[in-house]
């Protein structure tokens, strides 16, 4: 099958002007300013004039399985859909467990990865959940990492009241574990932290890159808005920041345009949180409300970024496309080049999400969705 977009403003992120871009099935096959070609039979034509042209996102923290239970089992949160996904311009998630390790398994986790890649979108996920011993699926973080093919990582809490207080030497270990078994797998084998907001911030993490020879490329903290400055530092060293959109979309995108001026731009991410709790507690940590994070905010603070911080388009996209492909080792995504997934979003000129092309099928034209999942139900 081939598709042809026609007459985008095409950023790769990097701005390339107006562009036509060939789909052959699912891969990105020529650029070009003007191509002309044509085909007898399942060939399709997008004319994108005045239309911007970006890669698919990659959203690399959602709760495909639904998070939550802080408040009570009937504070569980419903799984995702794909059509949540893509609706949203996501084309790529990294789906991971939380508080929620006793209800949920990564047995379930990785069922749903699969689901969601059998219903036509790319999806990973990473062992483990906030609690040490990590939970896993073999009985071993590395064997999780080395021979399930959609893990390729491990998640782990940090600095929060809800964590399991994880030692320094027990924190180097996972790591450890994590590397051997990506080395074999050729994964990144990332050490994903939640970071709450604990006393403790980043010192167990800088105290291992300091005192090992662990290489802080493993070591994956996001929320990071909740350690600000340790998470400067820490990129400071050189290891990548993950940022939460969560719900003041404002708030975030000028937390995010500050850190674009502090550290360098390539080591700055953006995830959702998607379907996990946004509990609100007490200074006694006492649950005294209760949120739900939403995969919608993740591009909502790219176009704020954008429209309202007057940050470059070349440069706000990369924070949910080429850097987060980049630090997960995802060659083929989060770019707009030949030999590239075809997963590629289309805006409009109000910087609205128009059109999506998932491994070079359209699901999303003129602001429609055009899949259904496999149960349609909300």
């Amino acid at each position: 099958m081939f598709l042809l977009i026609k007459n985008a403003h095409v950023y790769s992120p990097e701005d390339l002007g107006i562009q036509d871009v060939l789909i052959c099935n699912q891969k990105i096959i020529r650029i070009h300013p003007h191509i002309d070609f044509t085909w007898d039979e399942d060939f399709t034509v997008i004319d994108a004039k005045e239309k911007i042209l970006v890669p698919g996102f990659i959203d690399q923290h959602v709760h495909i399985i639904g998070g939550g239970g802080e408040d009570g089992f009937a504070s569980l949160i419903r799984e995702i859909q794909f059509t949540d996904c893509i609706r949203y311009g996501v084309t790529t998630v990294i789906g991971l467990l939380g508080t929620d390790h006793h209800a949920k398994s990564v047995e379930t986790l990785v069922a749903k990865t699969k689901a969601l890649k059998e219903q036509g979108m790319s999806a990973y996920c990473l062992t483990g959940s906030y609690t040490y011993p990590s939970n896993t699926l073999t009985g071993s973080v590395g064997r999780d990492i080395a021979f399930i093919d959609e893990i390729i990582g491990v998640k782990i809490a940090i600095s929060d009241h809800r964590s399991s207080n994880v030692s320094k030497q027990e924190l180097a270990r996972i790591a450890t574990e994590a590397r051997t078994a990506a080395l074999l797998s050729k994964k990144p084998g990332v050490v994903h932290m939640h970071t709450g907001k604990g006393k403790d911030g980043y010192k167990k993490v800088m105290e291992i890159i300091e005192e090992t020879d662990i290489p802080i490329f493993h070591f994956r903290p996001t929320h990071v808005a909740n350690q600000l400055e340790d998470a400067y530092a820490f990129a400071d060293m050189g290891g990548y920041i993950d940022f939460t959109s969560g719900t003041d979309i404002e708030k975030t995108a000028e937390t995010l345009q500050n850190a674009m001026k502090r550290v360098p731009l390539s080591q700055i991410t953006l995830s959702s949180d998607s379907n996990g709790s946004f509990p609100v507690w007490s200074e006694d940590k006492k649950i005294i409300g209760m949120g739900v994070g939403k995969m919608e905010t993740l591009y909502d603070t790219i176009r704020c970024l954008i429209k309202e911080k007057h940050v470059p388009v070349c440069e706000a996209i990369r924070l949910i496309t080429l850097n987060v492909a980049d630090a997960l080792l995802l060659k083929q995504k989060g770019r707009i080049e030949k030999d590239a997934d075809a997963d590629l979003v289309l805006l409009d000129e109000n910087l609205d999400i128009d059109t999506v092309i998932t491994l070079g099928k359209i699901t999303v034209q003129n602001q429609e969705v055009k899949v259904k999942n496999y149960y349609n139900y909300e």
